[in-house]
């Protein structure tokens, strides 16, 4: 269930002039969006059963977690819907601390319909715990590199953009569209970084990769025909999971 708080007026159908901007004004407030994810196959009993599952659920961190999970995976499959419905090339999807609050509740059926609830508590997805992909973002410092980028002290590789758009589409469920990406990702990876460091890690790793490219080729071969089998899904896990190693020991070692 999606709404929208605090919506702008709609704008007129000719564009507007521009107008002088006084000096020190505050920006418009923008809308701000309300998403509710429902359960609806899983219906409680009862009101007590579904008081038990809440406490159950906030009371344990890893199921907080996974509820917050499980709500944001059906959030993104609307919204790569949405950018692939709509053509939309610059579509994007959404991690938790993007949230300006998370609540996980329950409620009767006419309540989560509108975005309401009887009960439910406030959970902070940010906090001091840091998760295990945080704590990979402050280990590569992308300030500076972003900085250096912008700068023009430094270039980004295509593969960087493609393994990443692998990941995103394995971490959601898209397995054809990962293996369809790892394979040019990988391909564009063992050119741009052969011989990138001198460290016999890196040399491993890449030649690791190359020994192992055609399996990122039937595994995309297979997502051309439907659903990849267990085999070239593992493949698919296997080989991103090591083209991710050689780009993060790349940025580290460089600093």
């Amino acid at each position: 269930m999606v709404e929208t708080l605090a919506a702008p007026a709609v704008p007129r159908r000719r564009r507007r002039k521009p107008k002088l901007a006084e000096p020190g004004a505050e920006p418009s407030r923008v809308a701000l969006a309300r998403v509710t994810a429902v359960r609806a196959p899983e219906p409680f009993d009862s009101s007590e059963q579904a008081e038990r599952w809440l406490n159950e659920t906030i009371g344990d961190e890893e199921s907080t977690d996974a509820a917050v999970a499980e709500a944001l995976t059906l959030l993104n499959r609307a919204l790569h819907a949405q950018t692939v419905a709509s053509a939309d090339p610059l579509g994007r999807e959404l991690r938790g601390e993007h949230a300006a609050t998370v609540r996980i509740g329950h409620g009767s059926g006419k309540e989560v319909a509108s975005g309401r609830y009887t009960n439910a508590h406030e959970v902070d997805v940010r906090g001091d715990r840091r998760s295990r992909r945080r704590r990979r973002e402050e280990e590569l410092r992308p300030q500076e590199r972003v900085a250096a980028v912008l700068g023009g002290r430094e270039s980004l590789d295509a593969c960087e953009t493609l393994v990443l758009r692998a990941r995103a589409d394995l971490d959601a469920g898209r397995n054809r569209e990962a293996a369809l990406q790892l394979r040019v990702g990988l391909e564009a990876l063992l050119v741009e970084l052969d011989g990138a460091l001198s460290d016999p890690e890196h040399a491993e790793d890449m030649t690791q990769l190359q020994t192992r490219r055609d399996e990122a080729g039937s595994a995309a071969n297979e997502a051309l025909q439907g659903e990849l089998s267990s085999p070239n899904l593992n493949s698919v896990r296997d080989l991103l999971d090591l083209c991710e190693r050689v780009l993060r020991r790349r940025r580290v070692l460089r600093g």
